[in-house]
């Protein structure tokens, strides 16, 4: 890491630290690994795509910098690793990272289903093909730099806690390939589920010990999938969210818990936890007054149609050319059509560590 990075992100650790609720010190972990897609990418998306309206302002508005996050500032696994006591993790295709305290191998855009599985659903294959199957050989690679045997690497990696949260951009391919909500829940809610349940088994023989594993959220309360599926739902939630869409990724979290269960008794000396963004999203809309989240289905960055969103115009996107960021991004949910503001990302994980950290099993 050079000179000025390393101030930012240690600037960014003091004014943003969790100072309140449950934490993650007792878990006393020296490092974090984190697989994933948009919502957990802290740069390697801008590597791969430097062009990407998330290398810049107004992305990172309100740290102040355009990391790479999608986000105007930090996220969920920024969060939960300040919640630890480590800096903020490292991206792995950075050229500058050290990954002293762990990486992150997410990128923005990507599935759990690997390239040969996409091309045989006719799906898009999308910007980037660092799918779940991509992340876990970078991880490969870079405990070889770390460790000689897989008892070497049990050793090294005995305090470090892995990350798996990714899914959500499947089934955005099987609705752009034009499935229904139907099909979706019967074939591709499956095969993202055994992939995931794949990546587990491989990330314990890597030699981990502790496995978090993260549900999506219900994108059918998202600004995306509201503007553009309101008019194909057949109902709406009691807060308006489009809950036959949600029921996806209802049915992922579902799967999910059975899988986690499952090798939770296949390796009884493996700590895995299931961690449960989908119900997290909802307990911050509904108590979105006293967290200050006034605004919970427009994008703060955007323009058009009733949520601030228009889809497939790249001109009209967040990042755009004189697209509009609203004054008060710490009252809104989303941030732009997908992602969410700063501040949601820091209600969202304090939730998310109250819940984890029992599962965790750590003492004081």
């Amino acid at each position: 890491m050079n000179l000025s990075t390393f101030i930012i992100n240690f600037i960014i650790f003091l004014f943003f630290s969790n100072t309140y609720g449950a934490d993650l010190t007792s878990c006393k972990l020296d490092a974090i690994y984190q697989f994933g897609d948009s919502l957990s990418d802290t740069g390697n998306s801008i590597v791969e795509i430097p062009q990407a309206y998330h290398a810049r302002l107004p992305y990172g508005e309100t740290i102040g910098k355009a990391t790479g996050r999608v986000s105007d500032g930090l996220l969920m696994i920024d969060y939960i690793a300040q919640s630890a006591s480590l800096p903020l993790l490292e991206p792995y295709e950075n050229s500058n990272s050290t990954f002293s305290h762990g990486a992150d191998f997410s990128v923005a855009g990507v599935t759990a289903l690997p390239k040969e599985t996409l091309m045989k659903l006719n799906f898009s294959l999308g910007f980037s093909n660092s799918s779940l199957e991509v992340q876990l050989e970078s991880m490969k690679e870079l405990l070889s730099t770390l460790c000689n045997s897989t008892r070497d690497c049990q050793e090294k990696l005995k305090s470090s806690l892995f990350i798996v949260g990714i899914g959500g951009n499947d089934f955005g391919r099987a609705f752009q390939r034009g499935d229904s909500v139907y099909e979706i829940n019967k074939t591709i809610v499956p095969l993202v589920v055994g992939a995931i349940e794949d990546s587990i088994q491989k990330i314990i023989n890597f030699g981990a010990r502790r496995i978090v594993v993260t549900g999506s959220y219900p994108m059918g309360c998202s600004p995306a999938y509201l503007t553009m599926f309101s008019n194909t739902s057949t109902t709406k939630d009691s807060f308006g969210c489009l809950k036959d869409y949600n029921d996806i990724f209802a049915s992922h979290g579902d799967g999910l818990k059975i899988v986690v269960e499952k090798a939770r008794k296949e390796n009884p000396n493996i700590t895995i936890v299931f961690s449960d963004l989908y119900n997290a999203l909802f307990s911050v809309i509904k108590d979105r007054s006293t967290l200050g989240l006034n605004s919970y289905q427009n994008a703060c960055c955007g323009t058009g149609g009733e949520y601030n969103v228009t889809l497939g115009q790249l001109d009209k996107m967040c990042g755009a050319k004189d697209i509009p960021v609203c004054p008060n991004p710490k009252e809104y949910l989303f941030w732009d059509e997908w992602h969410f503001t700063h501040q949601a990302n820091k209600a969202l994980s304090d939730l998310l560590i109250e819940e984890m950290l029992p599962g965790l099993q750590c003492t004081s």
